[in-house]
């Protein structure tokens, strides 16, 4: 756990003062980028190649799981959570990228909504990682790949982590390292799967009391960590101009509690996730370098999280600032 957890837990019995009703978004109300040379893939680049995705996406739901029972939003209406993601990614060498990303989102409800609520808008959350070949074979038959990779994110603003279901995120540091392996035909389709421990912190609450499984009095509420995995099944299609995947992810936190009836939920609950995502990455051979990637993820089972849809499309760009000779 982080060493500024310890720290807080050391402290409690000095935050004790203030008050305000605390209301904090699930976990899959974060916008995930479209994944084109990602921490999570197995796509290693060569000696300085950068590679820049912009992407958008636009999420929906009007129903989420209270605990297991799946509910629908009748105050306020469907939600809608939209977000534009910049994101670099560099290779340091043939065995070692870097990363970094930073998404502006905005959310809102469809009308009527009751007029209570407004929806929030900033940057969420600046992301940095790094991922590092362990084992690399290959031949005119196949390939098998092991790699991992270590990624960090921190709020990149002072946004409001307390307002359902409108936050822009947690408002929590979160560190997440991850296990990934890929095997394939030489040509065409491939499988891949990866694991890793999502290690998150504290979000800093606007009241100084809350429930988790008993009274606990203190401003920041332990964000309970998670396991992270996801099967995918994927192949090159057209001379490797078209990339096409259909995957399956998970999220399965280690504690926490669920949401109480008729209750907002909270950072501390236990959050169970599972989707199924669809990705095209299309290579036109009239621009070198460049892709254009579509991606459409849908939650079919979760434990207090929102039974969200999402389509996201994405512009890629790659190139070195080496000659060919010297990667």
């Amino acid at each position: 756990m982080f060493i500024f957890k310890i720290f807080i837990q050391n402290q409690r019995a000095f935050l004790r003062s203030s008050s305000a009703f605390l209301l904090i978004t699930l976990l899959i109300f974060f916008i995930k980028p479209v994944q084109s040379q990602t921490p999570s893939d197995a796509i290693m680049m060569k000696k300085m190649e950068f590679c820049g995705l912009l992407s958008y996406t636009n999420g929906q739901f009007n129903r989420y799981w209270e605990g297991d029972l799946l509910r629908k939003n009748k105050t306020i209406q469907t939600v809608h959570r939209q977000g534009v993601m910049p994101m670099v990614a560099f290779g340091v060498n043939k065995w070692l990228n870097v990363y970094a990303g930073l998404p502006y989102i905005w959310t809102y409800s469809s009308v009527p909504n009751g007029g209570y609520f407004a929806g929030a808008s900033g940057f969420q959350d600046f992301s940095l990682a790094v991922k590092a070949w362990i084992l690399e074979k290959s031949n005119d038959k196949g390939r098998i790949n092991l790699l991992s990779s270590l990624s960090l994110s921190t709020p990149a603003t002072k946004y409001l982590g307390d307002y359902l279901p409108y936050s822009l995120g947690l408002g929590d540091q979160q560190i997440l390292p991850r296990l990934i392996a890929e095997g394939g035909l030489a040509k065409g389709p491939y499988v891949r799967a990866s694991w890793g421990y999502q290690f998150r912190g504290y979000s800093k609450a606007e009241r100084d009391y809350h429930y988790n499984n008993g009274s606990v009095y203190s401003y920041y509420m332990d964000v309970p960590g998670a396991w992270v995995y996801d099967l995918t099944l994927g192949t090159w299609l057209f001379q490797n101009q078209l990339k096409f995947e259909a995957a399956y992810m998970g999220t399965k936190s280690t504690s926490g509690d669920d949401i109480r009836p008729y209750n907002a939920p909270q950072p501390t609950n236990r959050t169970e996730i599972d989707q199924y995502s669809l990705l095209v990455h299309f290579y036109p051979k009239q621009v070198k370098g460049a892709g254009i990637v579509v991606q459409y993820n849908d939650v079919i089972r979760g434990r207090n999280a929102a039974n969200m849809t999402s389509m996201s499309v994405g512009l890629t760009y790659q190139f070195s600032i080496l000659k060919q000779g010297n990667q």
